[in-house]
């Protein structure tokens, strides 16, 4: 059902997504605009690369919280237009707000719609939807991180994680989360084309969490 209150949550998860954290960030305390440097990406791996870690760090935990809050806008709308919790209604209004919020940090409004990749915005998202499928992706992207340094990698296997252990592992029965999660897994590698193109020839930069890198 249409109402004014689920049209008002849509417009506010937009707005939350479209917060350029990566870039107001890196403009109010580096005077640095982090699309102007490294790979020109609005989000916390290109912040990690030239900012440093703390910056990154702090990008990537408010662009999941965003996420995770414009999603949860489902609870604000009220039960009598969703439904009950975790039922199909109320997962699919879970879903569209999240997607509107990724949308925002794809095409910010706030920052000339160039916005980052989404990555962790999608993440604060299934963190929202599906608590468990969520904790397994960030197992899958800690492994695969640490034993590639590559975080473009280890996003695109995250990424797959989800929608794998939404039907194999935890069989969920609601078609749309399903289908989200394939949505996922193509959003994800359109959005990372370059990145597997420079992991295909061997350019691809890496990220060092616990020490830096040596020659």
């Amino acid at each position: 059902m249409v109402t004014v209150y689920s049209l008002t949550a849509l417009l506010f998860a937009y707005l939350f997504g479209s917060i350029p954290t990566a870039v107001w960030l890196g403009q109010a305390f580096y005077g640095i605009d982090v699309r102007e440097y490294g790979s020109g990406n609005a989000g916390a791996t290109n912040t990690f690369r030239v900012l440093g870690k703390k910056a990154g760090i702090a990008v990537m935990v408010i662009d999941i919280a965003k996420g995770y809050t414009a999603t949860n806008l489902a609870y604000i709308i009220g039960m009598s237009v969703t439904g009950p919790q975790n039922s199909v209604v109320f997962v699919n209004y879970q879903l569209a707000l999240g997607v509107t919020a990724v949308m925002g940090h794809l095409f910010p409004v706030f920052a000339g719609f160039r916005g980052g990749k989404g990555v962790a915005t999608l993440f604060g998202m299934i963190l929202a939807v599906n608590f468990e499928a969520s904790m397994l992706c960030v197992l899958v992207f800690v492994i695969v991180l640490l034993l590639t340094k590559y975080v473009s990698l280890s996003s695109i296997c995250a990424g797959f994680t989800f929608p794998l252990s939404v039907v194999f592992l935890f069989q969920v029965s609601i078609k749309s989360e399903v289908l989200y999660g394939m949505v996922v897994c193509v959003l994800i590698l359109v959005t990372h084309q370059k990145n597997l193109e420079r992991l295909l020839k061997g350019k691809e930069s890496k990220v060092y969490l616990f020490r830096k890198k040596t020659n």
